[in-house]
């Protein structure tokens, strides 16, 4: 369970502390994948898979600053949806309590919970680059801010489209419906196994920023990145794996792939924990491209579940182990002296991150 002031770092750049000490885990330790051990300052190469260490000791990446005079920056605009004015996560949950353990199923909770009314915003940065009527690739990013948008992204996206390492992609930063995991509304739209959070995206959202921003989104899977932090994280798996015709491309920071998810689905026992456990090895290989990473110092048990299922290390060890297995393109990042989130390592390999995850991608002629 990760504090919901932590999501919002794949936009602010910030690392949040957790409220209580993690152990230490090693990269070496018994069970864990091989791993590459890089120096000080390096990121992995872009034209290889596998799993790489990094740290304890981070530079920032130079991406966050301007690089050349002139390069082109492309405008932010914001907007709000209300849920009473949507089809989707209309109304929205929350819980008063944490809950408590089913004693008939300990890989469940019984939370009491209530309906509730939200507001969401979307913050949306598009680049310079983009040409009016034209069909845009697009990263759909978790945990949007609820307030004023820090512009550390929009100045690495600035940069990197202008250096041609990815494509002038629109950014589209959503909000989260409040709260926390299980009973809460951020639990039922990110940890819920389905593809109900993608369809929400597609019906609610991607129509109002093409209105309200004056953009057309391509519907090539191919040109469509979900990215997110902790639940955040395991949210743009959960789009890509269900919806695989509307995502390709997932890239992921301390994902919460472990179990979290509320109500209790047979199909899914152990919530987006199956996705190492039973999905991604005994399903066909599907047409991703996924960027994994995790720190040493990442949640371990932050609750009173006790089910084995809630250590993200090794969550993230053995999401490793799976896609690598199935022979998935993806690349996996352990980082040294890092917390929750990862903060420290996202400032110096998140333009890596975002520029390995559109590497290969080429636009439709009719695009």
């Amino acid at each position: 369970m990760s504090k919901q002031g932590a999501t919002f770092l794949i936009f602010t750049f910030l690392l949040t502390p957790t409220a209580f000490a993690q152990p230490v885990r090693k990269f070496d330790a018994p069970g864990s994948p091989p791993f590459k051990v890089l120096k000080t300052g390096e990121n992995p190469p872009l034209d290889v898979d596998g799993n790489y260490v990094i740290g304890p000791e981070y530079q920032l990446a130079p991406e966050r600053k301007v690089l050349e005079k002139g390069v082109p920056q492309g405008k932010v605009k914001q907007f709000t949806i209300d849920s009473k004015e949507t089809k989707l996560f209309n109304p929205g949950i929350a819980r008063k309590v944490f809950g408590k353990v089913d004693p008939n199923n300990p890989k469940t909770l019984i939370v009491e919970t209530h309906t509730i009314d939200y507001k969401r915003q979307i913050t949306v940065y598009i680049p310079a680059q983009y040409k009016a009527g034209s069909d845009a690739p697009f990263m759909l990013c978790h945990d949007g801010p609820s307030g004023k948008p820090n512009m550390q992204l929009p100045q690495i996206l600035d940069n990197l489209i202008a250096q041609k390492r990815v494509p002038p992609i629109i950014a589209i930063f959503v909000a989260n419906g409040g709260g926390d995991a299980q009973g809460h509304e951020r639990g039922k739209e990110y940890d819920t196994m389905s593809g109900m959070f993608a369809d929400y995206i597609e019906a609610e959202v991607l129509p109002r920023v093409e209105k309200n921003c004056e953009v057309k989104l391509t519907k090539d899977p191919d040109g469509r990145a979900a990215m997110g932090n902790s639940s955040g994280g395991s949210a743009a798996l959960i789009m890509a794996w269900y919806r695989t015709n509307l995502y390709h491309r997932v890239l992921t920071t301390s994902g919460t792939f472990v179990n979290q998810q509320w109500p209790f689905n047979p199909e899914t026992p152990g919530g987006a924990w199956d996705f190492h456990e039973t999905l991604i090895p005994n399903s066909p290989k599907k047409p991703l491209r996924i960027f994994i990473s995790v720190g040493d110092r990442d949640l371990l048990n932050p609750n009173v579940m006790r089910d084995g299922m809630h250590d993200w290390v090794e969550a993230n060890n053995r999401m490793a182990k799976v896609l690598k297995a199935k022979g998935y393109e993806y690349q996996y990042l352990f980082c040294r002296n890092a917390g929750h989130s990862i903060g420290n390592a996202q400032a110096q390999f998140l333009p890596h991150a975002i520029e390995w995850v559109w590497r290969g991608y080429a636009a439709k002629k009719s695009e």
